[in-house]
């Protein structure tokens, strides 16, 4: 018995928390759940595969997508446009597939006021030190885009009060089976199964 809908998961974090790995875990571990792959205006990093990682696309493009009302929650972030195709993300749950959303707090909001019954997960680390930790020994970023990444998540800290869970990613295995948790338990909901438990019912 499924859901004749498919459902959302929104995971945010802030930089340097975990969240790309975590998600990778889910959708390895999650053979239903799909990435939603997201627009950028930013160029595609060493090993980066547009249409997958990213839909890379111009700033002028980006700009053009948002003139037509294209997304659904769009950010400029360090300089570069990052959005969700309105239209895909609405295909993609209409024809009962579940999607995977990697989105900054802004985004999720922006989304979570356009779709009904999405699920919102913030990851945290395990400190704030620890964060400014990780965030110095990537080694690709000047010591200023450090400081601009530690003060943007300490701002994102501010938004937890309104997701609906919040994992703390000490341990990446643990923290890993929670997101998967969430995800296994949401799909087993009543207000997503009520049609097939009607017609269980009817039998």
């Amino acid at each position: 018995m499924m859901p004749e809908t498919g459902l959302f998961i929104v995971v945010s974090a802030p930089s340097g928390a975990g969240k790309s790995s975590l998600c990778r875990r889910l959708l390895e571990a999650c053979p239903k759940l799909r990435f939603s792959t997201s627009f950028t205006s930013r160029p595609p990093r060493p090993n980066e595969v547009s249409g997958k990682d990213y839909h890379f696309v111009t700033r002028e493009d980006f700009q053009a997508r948002i003139e037509r009302g294209e997304f659904v929650e769009w950010v400029e972030n360090f300089g570069h446009f990052y959005g969700t195709s309105g239209k895909a993300m609405t295909q993609a749950l209409q024809s009962g597939g579940d999607l995977l959303l990697d989105i900054e707090p802004r985004g999720a909001k922006a989304v979570k006021r356009a779709f009904d019954d999405g699920v919102f997960v913030f990851i945290l680390p395990p400190s704030l030190g620890e964060l400014r930790r990780r965030l110095e020994t990537r080694g690709h970023e000047t010591q200023a885009v450090i400081d601009r990444r530690f003060a943007q998540a300490r701002s994102e800290l501010a938004e937890i009060g309104w997701y609906d869970y919040v994992i703390v990613n000490d341990d990446l295995d643990a923290a890993a089976e929670r997101l998967k948790a969430i995800y296994v338990a949401e799909q087993c909901k009543t207000n997503r199964l009520r049609d097939s438990l009607k017609q269980f019912m009817n039998e």
